[in-house]
């Protein structure tokens, strides 16, 4: 059987892959499957534990241990197959409803006239049959400009029931809000006038998050009184509250820069901030375990308080969690393993939502908090400091380092930056971050409220600060890119090599250096395919026209974008970062243009082999004089020209459509492509078309 201070961490490896595995098996047949499976490992664990001494279960405790780690596995298999809407018999998107009642499920977020909100479906109606349904929805609802309706947390509503999949990453590199949706359990969506909607009246949230988001409201409206700097009072709300107010993008990329960006979202090291100083101020309760107890009740009450003024925020709750049941361990527990405590807190968690396995915040908080209870021991131990105060500022710089070492291969991998000066960073605003936090509490208080100037103030000078630190020079590496394969080589190497160093392993400093390299070899192809690159990349957008004619780490991008244009930054940018493009060359259909080896002139584009004609609005009831053999005609603005005025002599061999035509004209250049059999590109609901060029 498995020691008992480690059962934990041994059964969550197999409990993970099970939820992973059939997270991507979404099929109805594998449930009664791995619920059968897991039953029957179960009856078999409990004969073998029953019946032990007869058995002489000792002489296979080996084939015991397996049974148990198959078990879990079906049981995180059974969780994620039940815990998925899709697979209900009662999901909305099944059935064909006219209406759908409603509850908002989540604090509508507005922006601009647009109010958005995660609902979840209660019933469905059809033919004047109400039906009971399950499911979520992600609703905008566009608002009355003169009267705009006031929905909460809760409120129940009838809709009609237009709703379609949400569409998946058309452009290399994309977001994937699809797979976003997805781990939060949502497939659908659905865009609906204030007019096309019926408030019931009724609210039937749950009544302790309700409670929650009306104390996190009356909070955030004192911090409105009492601080009178904008930015002040968003980084106050967003750091301590977790309302998400309106942050400059200089103050986002100051803490995005120095690495400190986690402080802007309330999550563990803020809960962790609260537990160290109650932990500390309640220090004199230790002598007695009725006063320990006491003490226990008191910081986990505390911090479920804070929980509930912060609104129950799903990363507040998870870390609220998770301290509680490290407090419980410590006070408690007799072997008080780190480890298996922390396993157990993941496990927990992921019982009540598998799907957490794949939200980012979820991993990071984890592997950070793992990171610190193996990691920062070990960093700390490498210089002995005897003086007191330079010995607390080399344990922060330990924590600090662990938490960025153990979390920097996925923080590339989802966020493609490192921070350079983290550790200056980070040591600056550990000291501000916890008299924020302590502050920034109490003026809530009412006789404490006094305190606010000196709140406001130390918030606009760790601002200040930390956009000082982030303008220093290569204050940052953007732009990083790597896969799935390269992220797993890096991790494994980083792995070895901090078990190298804390049990002196030569095998595995060479094991470690052996991935480093073949990781490095990786990157370095990489780097030689994005030097060597020929390629044209034609974006799928909804209302504008897109095209990277790239050649090396340089491109000519063909759009009537601007480089801080909202569709730019979400479809166009990320795909030119992925491709190490570090030359953007902007210019609109409208301009001609010669930049070797692109040219554009008389409505023909050269780029290469490639050559491209183009059909726009210019072309509108004219008659085309050219020529000659073209690898594609690319119609743009919604023009007037029919193909068939194209001159006989005209040659092609694909049709290009983007979405600046309307929706009747793709449909009609569709048409004509399909009956003459010629290939065509739709750049609107469709993929991003490619062309790779040889060099």
């Amino acid at each position: 059987m498995f020691k008992g201070e480690y059962i934990f961490v041994r059964i969550l490896a197999p409990f993970i892959s099970g939820i992973g595995i059939f997270y991507f098996l979404p099929r109805e047949k594998f449930i009664l499957i791995t619920e059968m499976i897991a039953g029957i490992l179960l009856l078999a664990i409990l004969f073998i534990n029953v019946y032990y001494k007869k058995l002489n279960g000792y002489r296979f405790k080996g084939l015991t241990g397996i049974l148990i780690l198959l078990f879990f596995f079906a049981f995180g298999g059974v969780l994620c197959l039940l815990n998925n809407e899709k697979l209900k018999a009662s999901y909305f998107a099944r059935n064909n409803n006219t209406y759908l009642k409603i509850w908002i499920n989540g604090e509508p977020e507005k922006i601009n006239d647009i109010l958005r909100f995660k609902a979840r479906i209660v019933s469905g109606y059809q033919n004047n049959k109400q039906i009971r349904l399950s499911g979520q929805l992600l609703l905008a609802l566009k608002l009355n400009n003169v009267n705009p309706i006031k929905l909460r947390y809760g409120d129940e509503l009838i809709i009609p029931a237009h709703h379609f999949e949400v569409e998946p990453p058309y452009n290399p590199a994309e977001f994937d809000f699809k797979g976003w949706l997805a781990i939060h359990n949502m497939y659908e969506q659905t865009f609906i006038d204030q007019t096309h909607l019926l408030k019931t009246n009724k609210n039937i949230g749950n009544p302790i998050i309700k409670f929650a988001i009306n104390l996190r409201e009356k909070q955030i409206d004192k911090y409105r009184k009492l601080i009178k700097n904008d930015e002040a009072f968003a980084v106050a709300s967003t750091l301590i509250l977790g309302y998400r107010a309106d942050l400059s993008k200089e103050t986002l990329a100051a803490y995005s820069k120095t690495g400190t960006i986690h402080a802007l979202s309330v999550s563990g090291s803020h809960v962790a901030i609260i537990f160290f100083v109650l932990d500390f101020l309640l220090m004199f309760l230790d002598k007695k375990k009725t006063l320990r107890i006491f003490k226990f009740i008191l910081i986990c009450s505390l911090i479920w308080v804070y929980a509930l003024i912060t609104g129950l925020s799903p990363s507040v709750v998870r870390s609220a969690i998770m301290i509680t049941i490290f407090i419980t361990a410590k006070t408690f527990a007799k072997n008080k393993n780190g480890y298996n405590t922390l396993s157990f807190a993941a496990f927990c968690q992921l019982i009540y939502n598998p799907f957490l396995i794949w939200d980012v915040g979820f991993q990071l908080s984890y592997i950070s908090v793992f990171g610190l209870i193996y990691l920062q021991p070990k960093i700390y131990n490498w210089i002995y400091v005897k003086n007191k105060w330079l010995n607390k500022v080399w344990e922060l710089t330990a924590l600090s380092l662990a938490a960025q070492l153990i979390t920097f291969p996925l923080c590339i991998y989802y966020f493609h930056q490192f921070p350079v000066y983290f550790l200056l960073g980070n040591l600056f605003i550990s000291i501000p971050l916890i008299i924020i936090m302590i502050l920034g509490i109490a003026v809530l208080i009412p006789f404490l409220d006094k305190l606010s100037p000196i709140f406001e103030w130390i918030i606009t000078f760790t601002n200040n600060a930390l956009k000082w630190i982030a303008d220093l020079p290569y204050s940052t590496f953007s732009s990083i890119w790597i896969n799935l394969p390269e992220l797993i080589l890096l991790s494994f190497a980083l792995g070895l090599l901090v078990y190298s160093f804390s049990k002196y392993k030569k095998w595995a400093l060479l094991l470690s250096l052996s991935i480093y390299i073949i990781y490095q070899m990786l990157i370095i192809y990489d780097s030689y395919t994005a030097v060597h690159q020929k390629k044209i990349i034609f974006f799928t957008l909804r209302k504008n026209y897109a095209a990277a004619f790239v050649n090396g780490n340089q491109t000519v991008l063909l759009t009537d974008l601007s480089a801080d244009d909202k569709n730019y930054l979400f479809f166009i940018k990320p795909a030119l970062e992925q491709y190490q493009i570090s030359k953007i060359n902007f210019i609109t259909l409208k301009q001609d243009t010669i930049l070797h080896p692109f040219i554009k002139k008389d409505h023909q584009i050269i780029f290469d082999k490639f050559k491209i004609l183009l059909v726009d609005e210019a072309l509108n009831r004219k008659r085309l004089n050219i020529i000659g053999k073209f690898s594609g005609i690319w119609i743009t603005g919604n023009t007037r020209f029919t193909l068939e005025n194209l001159p006989k002599e005209v040659e092609y061999k694909s049709i290009i459509i983007d979405a600046t035509n309307k929706d009747y004209k793709i449909e009609m250049f569709k048409t004509f492509a399909e009956n003459i059999k010629v290939e065509h590109h739709v750049l609107k609901k469709n993929p991003a078309y490619l062309v790779y060029l040889t060099q």
